[in-house]
């Protein structure tokens, strides 16, 4: 069917991609629009409460809910950049996405992965000074730290990806539009490009390593420390609580990071392409709609925040009413 649509590439008034996706299992489709709606809705859902909480509540004037407001953030960024296109192509036969739209997907999708691959390592330190270095934590952990920290992460991710960006879309297609994705990800442009494309490999490996094995190798490193740190509190609740909040930041970095690595340093493989959707399905998707789930589920500050938000009666009053220590 593609193959019509594309016959005279020459003279065709179309200028963009084809997201094949899973237009080969069209009975799946449906089961997918449905699923992929109820999770982007509740990923928007969980994300702005955590925001919302993180603003209004003065207990959750924290870096670590100052570095997690921002991971929901770029969670819905994130989400937002290439779900209304997929649920669009879902929807009905039209599978198409504009040069542009694929670029500006593209070039977002790398810059908000980039930056999570940091601020999750951020966090991590965040967690180690926070438990291996109490009394020292808040000169450690002052807010110019943390919004340099916050700021690093950001420039560095959408940096990263006007490199990245510049390099996969200046490839040469030769007539190739048929992207066997449902996203715009470098991986599956660079397999239509008609000239080698083994330094665009090699240098995609590179950056790979930088901003997910470097930072995942760090992270690993923090929390060796916290264990050891853990292990010699006294208090039974004291050591439940640090492993509680450190945690839920494991689940999220052993999602996030795990799916990630298996898709951007596997080796290439024809056989791997549908496994690739799987997974890309998974970190885009279904991880920025767990990272609420996970985060409140088992944080007692978050549960406690939203219950005063509740118990305030509405929003409006909420934000009407100051607490007494705010400053």
């Amino acid at each position: 069917m593609w193959s019509q649509v594309m016959e005279n590439d020459s003279t065709s008034a179309f200028e963009g991609f084809i997201l094949v996706g899973f237009s080969d299992r069209p009975h799946l489709e449906l089961i997918l629009f449905v699923v992929v709606l109820t999770f982007y809705l509740l990923t928007l859902l969980g994300n702005m409460t955590i925001i919302l909480l993180s603003v209004v509540d003065s207990r959750l004037h924290t870096p670590m809910y100052f570095f997690l407001a921002n991971l929901s953030f770029l969670d819905m960024c994130f989400t937002t950049g290439s779900i209304p296109q997929m649920l669009y192509n879902l929807q009905g036969a039209d599978k198409t996405i504009s040069y542009l739209g694929c670029a500006i997907q593209l070039y977002f999708s790398l810059a908000l992965g980039s930056t999570e691959c940091l601020l999750l390592a951020v966090m991590s330190f965040d967690r180690f000074v926070a438990i291996c270095r109490p009394l020292r934590y808040s000169i450690i952990m002052h807010q110019r730290l943390c919004l340099q920290l916050a700021a690093a992460s950001w420039v560095s991710g959408f940096s990263n990806s006007v490199l990245q960006s510049t390099l996969t879309l200046q490839m040469p297609l030769c007539g190739h539009k048929e992207v066997d994705h449902f996203l715009c990800e470098v991986p599956a442009l660079l397999k239509l490009s008609c000239v080698d494309t083994t330094a665009n490999e090699a240098e995609l490996f590179f950056i790979s390593v930088l901003f997910l094995l470097i930072p995942v190798t760090l992270i690993l490193i923090s929390y060796a420390f916290i264990v050891q740190a853990v292990l010699r509190i006294q208090s039974v609740e004291g050591r439940r609580k640090a492993f509680g909040t450190c945690g839920s930041h494991l689940i999220v970095v052993s999602l996030f990071y795990g799916t990630a690595i298996y898709m951007y340093l596997q080796p290439p493989s024809p056989a791997s392409k549908d496994r690739g959707k799987m997974v890309s399905l998974f970190y885009g998707i279904i991880t920025p709609m767990l990272n609420p789930l996970i985060y409140t589920l088992r944080n007692k500050d978050v549960k406690g925040a939203f219950k005063r938000l509740i118990g305030r009666g509405n929003i409006t009053r909420f934000y009407s009413v100051k607490p007494k220590n705010e400053t």
